[in-house]
């Protein structure tokens, strides 16, 4: 999705139902887009950026046709032949305010729902699906922060521009501070062959890492402030973020009352001419949580189902993350991401998932004289803790899970594969199959395929 210096859409995503009013905002944003972006961008050797302003809209639709299902539950995924679809528009605003400090603000226009409310699958078929939806289009500020380089020597690098990024020039040695509201992943677990649902894989746990519970409210956007320290062939960052006031909801809480914290360390090496990145994260949550057993076990106290909102108490939930890019050729690269977190408390934000393996290859279409398309294939397992299968086999819900029994419990297996192609310097179009064994670890439902359409554009 991005170096450490720019940042893009964040990961918990949003989408809506299938309307004739979102055609039409897609098509008015293309002609309304299509000037502007035809200009080309300024080298990137030109004199340093005061100010810049880049757009992005992203139409995304998304069907299943109707899959066996033995039962289903609230949070079930709509057995039944369905469509979906978003749309989201972003301006991406910046300005230097002295050399080496940089604010940014990026209003935004969603609308629309996931499929089934984006509830049924724990790695959800839609990186521009957010966990909450509306008919009508709204507004929020995604991000407002800002930026701020200290240079520690070395070569001098020349930094392009971008969306969130401000042409000019640094060394290589350097020390970033980003304090305000943005992503988690703006700046933990990127990866630039899986990271960006709008122009690469759309799958949760694909484009990040499924067991890395990040701070978000319900967009993916949280407060917090990171440092990133360069020097020569490694990078370590730490970051402090707020985590939401209760699990997976749409308020954050002030002043770090519940926070995660973030600690990466990145390592970039060669290997047989090609370049290759390795990130090792650790990260804890601190906040109001409950344990699945104890939710089990008051649920049978009280003849209910569980719940974790009955016996929350302050905790912490640790998870770690290793995440590999490797090229393999200029136009050749794979990828590759293990993560795990502590499977006895309930997820805070992000998804059901306690353990994944994700891996993938991506390919440019020079060898069919398409330079600028790219075609993708990935998988991922993802599976739940002995706690935490015994919590949704008694009848609860989570995040985004929950059939109201897990009999026959599995991993949960995701096969995706995609196609972008630039039709223009700012338009491209793709397409996207997506293969779910097992959704929500039940193996009584299922398999699903899921079709996605996309349309992006950017300048």
């Amino acid at each position: 999705m991005i170096r450490t210096t720019a940042f893009s859409s964040a990961s918990g995503n949003f989408v809506h139902r299938i309307t004739g009013y979102c055609g039409t905002v897609a098509a008015a944003l293309l002609l309304i887009a299509a000037p502007a972006c035809a200009d080309d961008a300024p080298p990137a050797n030109a004199a340093p950026e005061d100010w810049s302003f880049h757009f992005q809209a992203t139409n995304v639709w998304q069907y299943h046709p109707a899959f066996h299902s033995a039962f289903q539950g609230a949070n079930s995924m709509d057995p039944g032949s369905r469509g979906n679809e978003t749309i989201d528009a972003t301006l991406f605003a910046g300005v230097r305010l002295w050399d080496g400090g940089e604010l940014y603000v990026n209003p935004e226009m969603d609308q629309g729902f996931g499929l089934s409310d984006t509830l049924g699958i724990a790695g959800f078929t839609s990186g521009e699906a957010y966990k909450v939806g509306k008919t009508w289009p709204y507004y929020r500020l995604q991000r407002l922060f800002g930026r701020f380089t200290i240079d520690l020597g070395g070569d001098e690098q020349t930094i392009a521009p971008a969306a969130n990024q401000l042409g000019g020039a640094d060394t290589a040695d350097n020390l970033i501070i980003t304090a305000g509201k943005f992503s988690v992943t703006d700046i933990f677990d990127t990866n630039i062959y899986a990271h960006d649902p709008k122009a690469d894989f759309m799958n949760w746990a694909i484009i990040d890492s499924g067991a890395f519970d990040y701070a978000a409210d319900a967009w993916g956007y949280s407060y917090g402030v990171t440092a990133e320290w360069t020097q020569d062939w490694w990078t370590l960052r730490a970051g402090l973020f707020d985590l939401s006031r209760v699990p997976n909801t749409t308020e954050l809480v002030r002043g770090f009352g519940q926070y995660e914290i973030d600690l990466e360390g990145e390592a970039r090496y060669p290997l047989m001419g090609q370049q290759g990145t390795i990130k090792l994260l650790a990260f804890v949550n601190r906040g109001r949580m409950g344990s699945y057993n104890d939710a089990v076990a008051f649920g049978e106290a009280h003849d209910e189902v569980p719940d974790p909102a009955d016996v929350r108490r302050p905790a912490f939930r640790p998870g770690f993350v290793l995440n590999i890019q490797q090229a393999l050729s200029d136009n050749l690269g794979a990828f590759a991401r293990l993560s795990i977190n502590d499977g006895s408390e309930e997820a805070y934000e992000f998804t059901e998932i306690n353990n994944s393996v994700a891996a993938g290859l991506s390919l440019k279409g020079t060898d069919w004289s398409r330079p600028d398309d790219t075609v993708g294939l990935a998988s991922v397992t993802s599976g739940l803790s002995k706690s935490a299968e015994n919590y949704f086999a008694a009848g609860g819900l989570g995040i985004l899970i929950g059939d109201g029994a897990l009999p026959h419990p599995g991993r949960e297996t995701i096969l995706e594969t995609y196609y972008s192609a630039a039709i223009t310097g700012w338009l491209s179009v793709g397409g996207d199959y997506q293969w779910i064994d097992n959704p929500a670890y039940n193996t009584d439902r299922g398999p699903i395929s899921v079709l996605s359409g996309r349309i992006h554009i950017a300048y």
